[in-house]
């Protein structure tokens, strides 16, 4: 539905399309918001944003970390080590506090957004992805490979990266939901970026209106974009359980 939320929404999300607060009915399915602007618009272009950007970072972020992950099981020694403590420097320090202090100083825009993301991201596919190519690196026929001459680049290409894909997808899996509560976390604290109207941004803009507290516009202004985080990341989780299970079958 986000994809296609230029079609389904009725209105323009960013545009004053009534009055102020109008409850929900025919016309504005969730009601409009303080400046009289089409809820609903926005829950559909905050999809589009929120899971575009989530599935652009898990991407990338399990891309780096498949890379990082497979040149330190490979390479061993020193470079094992110190990429694997880089990974347990990484992993010690809580990812939010970090996302908030380098957002209040980068400034808010989606472009520092989705590096900061990608750059706390990559851990967690890197250290599963390594200890899975250590177990292939003493499989026979890599054994083999690598006594008729076969080099790093043969076997990433031909053998590692086909046995490591259902991990692969499953780390991208993860990470979208990862993504979406870590995107609406700093929108929701104000340092997302305020041209890109994301669930976490609605709720900044209802929770931001002190009088919200003492209406009834909260039932649609932020159990809205709430439970619209909430049910995708659930959807997300019970997928990659599914896929998890076809992966550790399938491995």
């Amino acid at each position: 539905m986000g994809v296609f939320s230029g079609k389904i929404a009725r209105f323009p999300h960013d545009n004053i399309v009534a009055a102020s607060f109008v409850s929900p009915n025919k016309t504005h399915l969730l009601g409009t918001d303080d400046l009289g602007m089409d809820i609903f618009a926005q829950i559909l272009y905050g999809a589009r944003v929120s899971i575009g950007l989530s599935l652009f970072v898990a991407i990338v972020s399990t891309l780096i970390g498949a890379s990082v992950g497979i040149v330190a099981a490979y390479y061993g020694g020193v470079i094992d080590r110190l990429l694997i403590r880089l990974i347990d420097v990484l992993t010690i320090i809580p990812s939010l506090p970090i996302l908030i202090i380098i957002s209040s100083f980068w400034g808010p825009s989606m472009k520092n957004i989705v590096i900061i993301l990608v750059l706390l991201s990559w851990i967690s596919p890197a250290r599963i992805i390594r200890s899975k190519t250590l177990q292939l690196k003493e499989e026979p026929y890599i054994l083999v490979a690598e006594y008729y001459g076969a080099g790093f680049l043969h076997l990433t290409r031909k053998h590692f990266i086909i046995e490591l894909v259902p991990i692969i997808l499953v780390s991208i899996i993860k990470l979208i939901s990862r993504t979406i509560v870590s995107e609406a976390s700093l929108s929701f604290l104000g340092l997302g970026d305020p041209t890109n109207k994301t669930w976490g941004l609605v709720l900044n803009f209802a929770l931001g209106f002190q009088a919200i507290y003492f209406t009834e516009y909260w039932k649609w202004w932020v159990l809205s974009p709430l439970l619209a985080i909430i049910l995708l990341v659930l959807a997300v989780a019970f997928l990659s359980v599914d896929l998890e299970k076809i992966a550790n079958t399938r491995l």
